[in-house]
């Protein structure tokens, strides 16, 4: 028997209650590789698939966790064996298959991603699906011409799990980062991890009439969208791009064409969930040379699995600063 954070739903009522229990290595879906996991995270997310209704889930009991990183136990598949070290993200996993909240998780080979050389299992989730995906935006916009003297890079919700990311690794490859924040409070956390210059929320959250304002920003990480991402979007030097990540402020977008048409100005879409296996091990390969390990180290919130239900609640009320990672066996 083992540890997991499960999430129970009573059908009478439609509430969910999470709390740890011990649950069996029968308890567990039927895949291939079997890992005893050592540390996971908290994302978006898992607040909405701990928090009251469950959010993302579908069947009950559940076990939250969108990513993990351990030890493979035991695998039928060739690719991986007992004791490789692994890393899983996105696929879904911690919403319709059960995730990293436990002390061992069964997941499919397809999911997992070795590894890689020059991080631990604690770094890796430091780094986490939040910083997976950072690095996925930055590999975009670079592979759109982005390099380091073009101009100010923006960071939109920067004191959060991908913004902090971004903004270490943006600023340990030569760029200027502007971070954008409503916590005036993490200023100095944002300077630590490299940014120049820290934009107050208020002075890009309102929607202005002019589809155009002054070419200002040489490329953008936006975890926000909504009224930001289209005022950010009139703000782009000619032919830059901005990599969408999220949607904490919205998931409409009231913008016009003309950043596009006038200015030749490129919105990517960054997944993390079904990223293709080559272009996951390319991220965690760039992850392990180009993000600065004293500044993950800063980022770190540590948490144990009974600290999860407060966690979830807070992280869906924008109240996590940096990266939390959940030592399952603590």
């Amino acid at each position: 028997m083992f540890n997991a954070l499960v999430v129970e739903k009573d059908e009478e009522s439609g509430k969910t209650q999470a709390g740890v229990k011990q649950i069996g290595l029968d308890d567990l879906p039927q895949a291939e590789v079997t890992v005893a996991v050592e540390y996971s995270t908290v994302n978006y997310k898992d607040g909405l698939c701990i928090g009251p209704g469950g959010g993302l889930v579908r069947k009950y009991p559940h076990v939250p966790g969108i990513d993990f990183a351990g030890t493979v136990e035991t695998s039928s598949d060739p690719r991986y064996k007992a004791g490789d070290k692994v890393v899983l993200t996105g696929w879904r996993v911690g919403e319709a298959h059960w995730g990293g909240y436990s002390q061992k998780a069964r997941v499919r080979a397809d999911w997992l991603v070795p590894l890689p050389e020059g991080l631990d299992t604690r770094q890796a989730m430091a780094v986490g699906t939040a910083g997976f995906t950072a690095m996925l935006a930055v590999m975009a916009l670079e592979d759109h011409g982005m390099k380091p003297g073009h101009g100010p890079v923006l960071v939109t919700g920067a004191a959060g799990g991908v913004g902090s990311v971004a903004t270490a690794i943006l600023a340990k490859l030569g760029h200027e980062v502007a971070g954008v924040t409503g916590r005036p409070e993490t200023g100095d956390y944002l300077r630590s991890l490299g940014a120049t210059t820290i934009v107050p929320r208020e002075e890009l959250s309102e929607t202005v009439k002019r589809p155009l304002e002054s070419e200002t920003w040489a490329g953008c990480v936006d975890a926000v969208g909504g009224a930001m991402l289209a005022r950010v979007l009139g703000q782009m030097k000619y032919g830059a791009s901005v990599a969408a990540v999220g949607l904490a402020g919205g998931a409409g977008l009231p913008a016009t064409v003309v950043p596009f048409l006038l200015r030749g100005v490129n919105l990517l879409g960054i997944d993390s969930v079904m990223q293709p296996y080559d272009n996951r091990v390319r991220a965690w390969q760039r992850i392990a040379s180009d993000l600065p390990m004293d500044k993950l180290e800063a980022m770190i919130q540590p948490a144990t699995l009974s600290d999860l239900p407060k966690l979830g609640a807070e992280i869906l009320k924008g109240q996590v600063k940096g990266r939390v990672v959940v030592d399952v066996n603590a």
